[in-house]
């Protein structure tokens, strides 16, 4: 009973997320070119035959480069909300378009995706829980705040990408211009270490076997000053860095430690701002 994970890339410069079963596979998000994609999955021996639809969080470039591409080459389905294909100014065949809404899961295959609302500076932004196989792989990334939607799903996954895109102090002292450093820390930009740290301390469920820090900033961020943060508490948790230069390895989730999994309950609300601070 498992599910295989990899990041195919992290960062603003390109995010794509791969999660897959025996059969099937999804993407969520395509911000590489469809070349740059094919050259890492094959280097990772994966095939882009198995991958059977694209999962898009939101419109911004970094996260929809390669739609146009990959979904036409591959004839790959591609699940967006009308809100996020408008905005993104998405040419794709409209046969290969289908709408998703928060709280509903789609099944590919043997996989079950469900998304959920966030807040970022986006349109109508939204992360994704993948299921299968007794196993929930999170992809938390692009979120200016922990609300109560990112705070019950994450509590309930085996493995996570988990945006900790700057450090705060790197980020105040940095040569960034003050508007872009509110954007960023203002509540609808990016999680900071120490709020991705905080919600890992307190909602980390006792089966978190990965945790990939994900969407670090180049200039704000330190991929080991993140990383030690988070393995000093790290205990049974896999901590590595999801790379914005190349392709994370590919890692196989179980679900041996998950033997008492309770049911999310999810309501069709609007996230709500949860102030976590054990610091």
């Amino acid at each position: 009973m498992s599910l295989y994970i990899t990041s195919l890339n992290s960062g603003s410069n390109g995010n794509c997320y791969y999660i897959a079963n025996d059969t099937e596979a999804v993407l969520v998000d395509a911000g590489l070119s469809c070349r740059e994609t094919e050259k890492r999955m094959k280097r990772l021996d994966l095939s882009m035959d198995k991958v059977k639809a694209l999962f898009i969080s939101h419109e911004h470039g970094d996260h929809i480069r390669g739609v146009e591409s990959i979904a036409s080459k591959h004839k790959i389905p591609v699940y967006i909300t009308p809100e996020t294909f408008r905005m993104g100014k998405l040419r794709v065949d409209p046969s290969r378009v289908f709408p998703f809404s928060a709280y509903a899961p789609i099944a590919i295959g043997g996989l079950s995706v469900m998304a959920f609302p966030k807040f970022h500076d986006a349109i109508d932004p939204h992360s994704f829980v993948i299921s299968g196989n007794g196993v929930k792989i999170g992809v938390f990334t692009d979120i200016g705040a922990v609300c109560s939607n990112v705070i019950d799903n994450f509590t309930e996954c085996h493995a996570v990408f988990l945006e900790a895109n700057y450090d705060a102090d790197m980020l105040e002292n940095g040569r960034y211009p003050y508007h872009l450093k509110k954007r960023i820390s203002g509540g609808h930009g990016h999680l900071s270490n120490v709020q991705a740290l905080e919600l890992f301390l307190a909602h980390r469920p006792g089966y978190l076997s990965h945790l990939l820090l994900s969407h670090l900033s180049k200039d704000n961020n330190d991929p080991d000053l993140a990383l030690n943060m988070f393995r000093t508490h790290a205990r049974n948790t896999n901590v590595v860095v999801a790379s914005r230069y190349e392709e994370s390895a590919v890692y196989h989730i179980t679900d041996t430690l998950h033997p008492f999994r309770k049911p999310a309950i999810h309501k069709p609300a609007p996230p709500k701002p949860v102030q976590i601070s054990l610091f």
